[in-house]
């Protein structure tokens, strides 16, 4: 069996391919056969340090595959069950792992577990935002940044399953045509255009309610100008870096906005509020509502080029790693 690990923070060189024997499952705990890997960009926050890890430890925290173990204490789960996850303990990288099943979701038959590795992060993530923190109307026009992205695909077609008028946002133009086919009505190039005067103008100058920004430090003020009075930021990554301190009387005092930093922890943290995401996900995905292209998949050795591209900026969609 074999686990990528870290023991010191820095970039992908750090990453490092281990032999291990596997100890028997926990009591709350199953043995998993990883099928596929799911690739995040925060798994570049863990490896960098940006959001500090005890070391050394493993990485990862997505994964699919088929239960091979359980433990003592396991009644809902099954030797042969398809099944996938996201969320702590990390440890994803690897051919098998020991999980406990209190995150742990029952995958249909009808969906692939190479498509479902890309789903509990990005489709959860999705869920959540515009279920949970922002719970969109139809009719309503919003705004998404990073469109082409692996959960830029997802919200696309998710949004428009709403009713919602969705804008995108892309950092060149080769993006654009991507992002149109994920269901997005407008895409805007930030890079060569004021994204924030092309929404006032989409909008006939009333703004947007809600923006979702997974792209950080440079995207934040312009995200606050497009927002219609009392309208909702919501912050849920750095793509392009941390944030900056926010200057709460000059960004949002003047039209009472709000501004929200979410994580999926804080939507998905008991087996009920799981249970309901992930049956709203999967019906989705199954429905062919939501349709997923896996942009690369990587196998476990080049773990090392995966998180080189990733933090380039150069995966355009969901990618895996297959053990």
């Amino acid at each position: 069996m074999k686990v990528v690990e870290i023991s010191k923070n820095g970039g992908p060189e750090v990453l490092e391919l281990k032999d291990i024997t596997l100890d028997k499952p926990g009591n709350d705990e199953v043995t998993i056969e990883h099928k596929a890997i799911g690739l995040n960009y925060i798994d570049n926050y863990h490896r960098s340090g940006l959001y500090p890890l005890k070391l050394p430890t493993g990485i990862g925290a997505e994964g699919a595959g088929i239960i091979k173990e359980v433990g003592s204490n396991i009644k809902d789960f099954n030797i042969g069950d398809k099944v996938s996850y996201a969320g702590a303990p990390l440890g994803a990288y690897s051919t098998h792992r020991n999980y406990p099943t209190k995150n742990l979701i029952k995958v249909p038959d009808n969906i692939d577990l190479e498509v479902a590795a890309t789903l509990m992060t990005k489709g959860l993530t999705v869920f959540y935002l515009l279920h949970k923190t922002y719970p969109v109307k139809s009719g309503q026009t919003i705004l998404f940044h990073a469109a082409a992205g692996g959960v830029g695909q997802i919200f696309g077609q998710w949004a428009k399953t709403l009713g919602c008028t969705v804008i995108g946002t892309v950092g060149n133009d080769e993006k654009i045509q991507k992002a149109i086919s994920y269901g997005y009505d407008h895409i805007i190039n930030y890079n060569k255009e004021n994204f924030s005067k092309k929404v006032l103008e989409i909008t006939n100058g009333k703004g947007v309610p809600v923006v979702y920004d997974g792209v950080g430090k440079s995207t934040l003020e312009g995200s606050l100008e497009c927002l219609c009075t009392r309208g909702m930021m919501v912050s849920f990554g750095n793509a392009s870096g941390a944030l900056s301190p926010i200057d709460v009387p000059k960004l949002l005092q003047p039209k009472g906005l709000y501004f929200i930093r979410p994580s999926m922890q804080q939507y998905l943290s008991t087996r009920e509020e799981i249970n309901e995401a992930a049956k709203i996900l999967f019906e989705k995905i199954g429905s062919g509502k939501i349709k997923i292209n896996i942009f690369k998949k990587y196998k476990l050795d080049d773990v090392v080029q995966a998180h080189t591209d990733l933090e380039n900026r150069k995966i355009i969609g969901p990618a895996i790693i297959i053990p």
